[in-house]
């Protein structure tokens, strides 16, 4: 009997997106066949809500391996959303498993980061055959050493690093370089060890500013004209450690900041008297063809993957632990996220290169 297998991308875009997409198809198209239907489904979430979706051809998975973002579009729908019934008067998770029904779906995967996956959960607990795939540039997906498209934005954000070091040399200039990462400091850390950043700050570690101002002053005593800051967007300051969301957001707004980075700028000028500036790549780190890394993940993934459909072994998410694909329930990981842990090595490797981490 013939298998019809419905799949998604949601939340941000990333590199490798449709290299998974491949990876997926290709895999279940040589193993099963004619005996397979792949249902591609529009924009995420919103797709599955509203019943855009159709049946994909073998040869629309070929020519994106190297290609970025997604050819299925993508969407944010927020999980917290998720059952609250807005002004359309629509009841998202019925409609979502209406449509799974209409479309005749015997299992749907889903391509996305911590959103995604709880909302997959959700849907995996109301009774849909779900498998997860981890994608997020944050590399934050608890379970899993690593996700797809966070090695190609560490690519792309250490060439930013690269290429701000000899701009700050020339100017004398002290350059905070904003890099994504809201909650976790992946990013941050691996870019700014492999871009030579002097400070690093990420959200994990709240830091000091006046320990930020000693640093570059430590630097210019020894005869350095510059320094470079690579910031996670997401960081705060110790006093802000103590504080609520609210309370964080309604001081940064008395203060006319939009941004920690701003702000850290602000007051390296201020304390040091070096001129300073903020480079801020946002959505390139998104963008552009996966490394040659984060192809042979994504093609890795999205071939276990068709291995689950096949098994049909579902309410899970693919992984990759200490070097082999695997899997884990999606119950056990939705709603956690992977942080930077204190004791992690690569802290240990910034420090013993001393590299300040505020």
């Amino acid at each position: 009997m013939k298998k019809r297998v419905g799949i998604l991308t949601s939340g941000g875009d990333c590199p490798g997106l449709n290299a998974t997409l491949r990876g997926v198809a290709k895999a279940l198209y040589e193993r099963m066949g004619d005996n397979v239907e792949i249902v591609g489904i529009s924009n995420g979430y919103y797709g599955l809500i509203n019943g855009d979706a159709r049946v994909m051809q073998p040869d629309e998975f070929s020519g994106i391996l190297t290609v970025g973002g997604t050819i299925l579009g993508t969407k944010r729908t927020p999980f917290k959303l998720m059952r609250v019934v807005g002004d359309d008067q629509v009841d998202k998770v019925a409609a979502m498993k209406k449509n799974y029904k209409d479309l005749k779906l015997d299992c749907l995967l889903t391509l996305g980061g911590n959103g995604t996956h709880k909302t997959a959960n959700l849907l995996s607990e109301e009774g849909l055959n779900i498998i997860g795939l981890p994608k997020t540039i944050d590399n934050d997906i608890y379970g899993t050493d690593v996700t797809f498209g966070f090695h190609t934005a560490v690519d792309i954000a250490t060439e930013v690093i690269d290429r701000v070091h000899t701009t700050a040399g020339s100017h004398s200039r002290v350059m905070v370089v904003e890099l994504m990462g809201n909650k976790a400091g992946w990013l941050t850390l691996y870019a700014g060890i492999a871009g030579g950043a002097d400070i690093i700050l990420i959200p994990e570690l709240p830091y000091s500013i006046d320990h930020v101002c000693a640093a570059v002053e430590k630097r210019a005593q020894k005869g350095k004209n510059f320094s470079i800051l690579a910031v996670a967007e997401g960081v705060y300051d110790v006093e802000e450690a103590r504080m609520k969301k609210k309370e964080r957001a309604a001081r940064r707004a008395d203060a006319g900041e939009t941004t920690a980075t701003n702000r850290i700028a602000r007051q390296i000028e201020q304390m040091t008297g070096f001129e300073t500036r903020v480079c801020v790549p946002g959505h390139m780190q998104r963008g552009g063809s996966p490394s040659a890394y984060d192809r042979v993940l994504a093609t890795q993934f999205g071939t276990y993957a068709a291995k689950l459909v096949e098994a049909e072994r579902f309410g899970v998410t693919v992984a990759m632990k200490n070097g082999h694909v695997c899997e884990n329930a999606l119950s056990e990981i939705a709603g956690k996220s992977r942080l930077v842990p204190e004791s992690h090595d690569m802290l240990a490797v910034a420090r013993r290169m001393g590299i300040s981490l505020g």
